[in-house]
């Protein structure tokens, strides 16, 4: 059965292995002479399909490879901007906090809600620090530099048991 991609296929084919005129020789050497070009035999029909097939192949394992890539580079970039914390906050200080606050867990939420994340942020103060969402659903690296960004700002007062 030809499809659509099949016929477009043979007429590209077509067009170029049975061109409509002959080529001209240049002016320099030949005077002008013209050149003919001998029709080619068109192509296997099977063998363009396969060509076909192989080629929207080739198209889907590239487009995942890139898309894969920038994945990667999206999680690398946000890595490298939540590596550092600001105003000398210490990782130490800040895990001791999130162990006291969530036993450390990123996901961990209040019981009626409210607290959420390894800091147990309610969503006024993530906002304020720049957050955006839900806490408990941002990376652990991001909480990490929203508490130190709160712990530079307020120091351990906004965790009055834990900090």
């Amino acid at each position: 059965m030809l499809t659509r991609h099949t016929h477009i296929a043979t007429a590209l084919i077509a067009a170029v292995a049975f061109p409509a005129a002959a080529a001209s020789a240049s002016a320099e050497g030949g005077g002008g002479s013209k050149v003919a070009v001998a029709p080619a035999r068109p192509a296997a029909l099977t063998a363009l399909v396969g060509s076909v097939r192989s080629f929207r192949h080739t198209v889907r394992v590239t487009v995942t490879r890139i898309e894969a890539q920038r994945r990667a580079a999206l999680l690398r970039q946000r890595r490298e901007l939540f590596a550092t914390l600001p105003a000398g906050v210490s990782q130490a200080t800040l895990d001791t906090i999130g162990a006291c606050e969530s036993g450390g867990d990123p996901t961990a939420v209040s019981s009626d809600g409210s607290y959420r994340g390894k800091y147990q942020f309610d969503y006024g103060t993530w906002e304020s620090m720049g957050g955006s969402g839900d806490p408990a659903a941002a990376p652990e690296a991001e909480q990490d530099y929203r508490a130190a960004l709160l712990y530079a700002q307020a120091g351990s007062s906004p965790w009055p048991v834990c900090g």
